[in-house]
């Protein structure tokens, strides 16, 4: 990781936090992307900050909005002079029951989840060819093992699923596109999921019986950067099994 320039998406909480401080201790320099978590982003900037003066910075931005992608790439030039990796980890998520689904949940669900990271990708494209960088997607097991009452947060997150292997075949050779797809990590803040039943529903469902921790996802984000130089278009579970038990 030393000397890689790395932009994180949804970089402030949770798993993408937990990206963040793994690939910062190995030495990268970060970019870290949030919306609307300025108190968490200011602190974790901080707190990498005094670990290693100048190394990270932020970049706020609404993903949503298209004319703001490019801006988030330029910005990690203009800083560190270079880009060797982006990591498309910010998402939203919520329920969309089909009768009840509208153009609006689909304009957030899927331009956060597929269409942020292809133009994301595109802007970025030419900086990560000149580095023989990396693209690396946060996806989900229910691309495949469908989540009910969430069909438009399933098709987009299959649709990046689907995206990642496309792009692995148009960057070719220069840049290596890969996934990761986490199962039971953290829980969602809200919902149906802080029902404890339910919870322990899908941990006994898992092959390993219990949830697993950001940090997995992190380290399985770290391998794909700097220990797999042959793996490109591949998407790994971290899920403890679960998506082979459904």
């Amino acid at each position: 990781m030393q000397g890689k320039v790395i932009l994180v998406t949804g970089g402030a909480k949770r798993v993408g936090a937990a990206i963040c401080r793994r690939l910062h201790a190995r030495g990268a320099s970060l970019i870290i992307h949030y919306r609307s978590s300025l108190g968490e982003a200011k602190m974790l900037s901080d707190e990498l900050n005094r670990q290693r003066p100048e190394s990270v910075a932020l970049a706020q931005a609404d993903l949503l909005d298209m004319d703001l992608l490019p801006c988030l790439i330029e910005k990690a030039i203009n800083r560190f002079g270079h880009l060797d990796v982006l990591i498309n980890n910010a998402s939203s998520f919520f329920p969309t029951l089909l009768q009840q689904c509208t153009l609006e949940d689909w304009k957030d669900l899927v331009g956060s989840n597929l269409q942020a990271p292809l133009f994301l990708t595109k802007a970025a494209a030419a900086y990560l060819k000149e580095r023989h960088g990396c693209v690396v997607n946060i996806i989900d097991i229910h691309t495949e093992r469908p989540l009910k009452n969430y069909v438009i947060y399933n098709a987009a997150k299959g649709g990046l699923l689907a995206l990642t292997k496309s792009l692995a075949v148009e960057m070719a050779p220069e840049v290596r596109v890969n996934g990761v797809s986490p199962g039971p990590i953290l829980w969602p803040e809200a919902g149906e999921w802080s029902d404890t039943a339910a919870r322990q529903q899908i941990i006994a469902s898992t092959l390993l019986q219990r949830c697993g921790e950001p940090d997995d996802i992190a380290k399985t984000v770290q391998f794909l950067i700097a220990d797999a130089p042959y793996i490109t278009g591949q998407v790994i579970a971290v899920d403890g099994g679960r998506s082979i038990s459904l």
